[in-house]
């Protein structure tokens, strides 16, 4: 039996008093697949359904991160991480009770010592309840530069699928039954985005999967689209990258780099980078975030963060927010796996902190810059 259509389960959360977010879609024409004779199974290129979490549309594969004109002003490092598809998902509608996901990835390193392959070259499936939460359903385990793998749907009608963390992705496909209806969603805007920018921790080292990497959560939580412009080893907010961020029109811009920075550079570095956004989105809100460790003791570049904080607020700057590093891992020590990248453990609580700072400041900054719409 196919399953209910969005309209019936949102009339029935109404009729219980429930709230739920969906959103309206469009059917992909079944002529836009490629029907398996054999399986009956029809496989439509995911790019028919959009690609969330980019800022930019000129990329060179439709599953990077940065514009090709990036690759010109940016260094090497950056360039190369621009290609692994943090912070991407496909999200979509079906009334298909199974589902089969192909993906082919750039690089053939499928795990890493202290990450695993699902975190790092898997795919997370998630479905909206009834309440309108995103719900876990199931990862897909790379095997092989190309997977194939199915998944039996839960009785929901919109999905996420989030892609690798730390590979690149050459080609997605979604399969699902011939008499079955895919569809795209009309999702927010840019408009209502959050641009995080950061380290390898931003990018999602040591999630286990790409859903509990903390920007996945956060998105989740908040319900916001997330960019995730984490680069591992190499966010150290040249002046570069702060012109590029500038192009973007988001609700928040969140800086968390200090890991990959020195003291000096965070003297140095901070605050042009801070004035190149100001100037450029005078109104959109800057979360400066400490350097997160498990001791609760704020660093060296903690410190010095905190007195260009500190001096910039005292200059009237009311868009610059401060999110100190205490409580972030917990109390327990046990929210790494190295003493610095967090495990699942970590990114569950790193998360939480995120969300108990940004949440009155993006419901502060709907009320003044509503979504435009159409996921553009």
């Amino acid at each position: 039996m196919q399953r209910r259509s969005i309209c019936l389960v949102l009339l029935i959360c109404i009729i219980a008093g429930l709230s739920i977010n969906t959103y309206s879609s469009e059917v992909i024409d079944p002529k836009h697949g490629n029907l398996d004779v054999d399986s009956k199974i029809v496989w439509y290129d995911a790019k028919l359904l959009g690609v969330e979490g980019k800022g930019w549309l000129d990329t060179g594969s439709d599953y990077d991160r940065l514009p090709l004109k990036a690759k010109e002003v940016v260094n090497e490092d950056v360039w190369e991480l621009g290609h692994c598809s943090a912070g991407l998902q496909v999200c979509f509608a079906s009334d298909a009770e199974t589902l089969q996901v192909r993906w082919t990835l750039t690089d053939r390193n499928l795990a890493m010592p202290h990450m695993p392959a699902t975190g790092v070259s898997g795919i997370d499936l998630y479905a909206r309840d009834k309440t309108g939460k995103l719900r876990f359903c199931a990862n897909g385990v790379p095997t092989d530069t190309s997977t194939t793998v199915s998944f039996t749907l839960p009785e929901s009608n919109e999905y996420v699928l989030y892609l690798p963390l730390y590979n690149g992705v050459k080609r997605l496909e979604i399969g699902i039954p011939k008499a079955t209806k895919l569809s795209r969603l009309d999702r927010p805007s840019v408009s209502r985005a959050m641009v995080v920018y950061g380290t390898s921790i931003t990018q999602g080292a040591c999630a286990s999967r790409p859903g509990m990497a903390a920007t996945s959560i956060v998105g989740r939580e908040l319900d916001v689209p997330v960019i995730n412009l984490g680069f591992s080893g190499s966010g150290k907010m040249e002046k570069e990258l702060a012109e590029l961020l500038s192009e973007l029109d988001p609700a928040i811009y969140v800086l968390d780099c200090l890991w990959n920075m020195s003291p000096e550079w965070v003297s140095e570095r901070v605050e042009p980078f801070i004035n190149t956004l100001g100037e450029a989105r005078p109104t959109t809100p800057i979360l400066l975030v400490e350097d997160s460790n498990f001791k609760n003791i704020p660093s060296e570049k903690g410190d010095i963060l905190r007195e260009i904080y500190t001096k910039l607020k005292a200059q009237g700057d009311e868009n610059l927010y401060l999110l100190s590093n205490t409580g972030m891992l917990g109390e327990d020590a046990d929210g790494t796996v190295d003493g610095c990248h967090p495990n699942d453990l970590g990114m569950a609580r790193q998360a939480s902190a995120f969300i108990e700072c940004l949440e009155p400041i993006l419901k502060k900054q709907k009320l003044n810059k509503p979504d435009t719409g159409n996921g553009k």
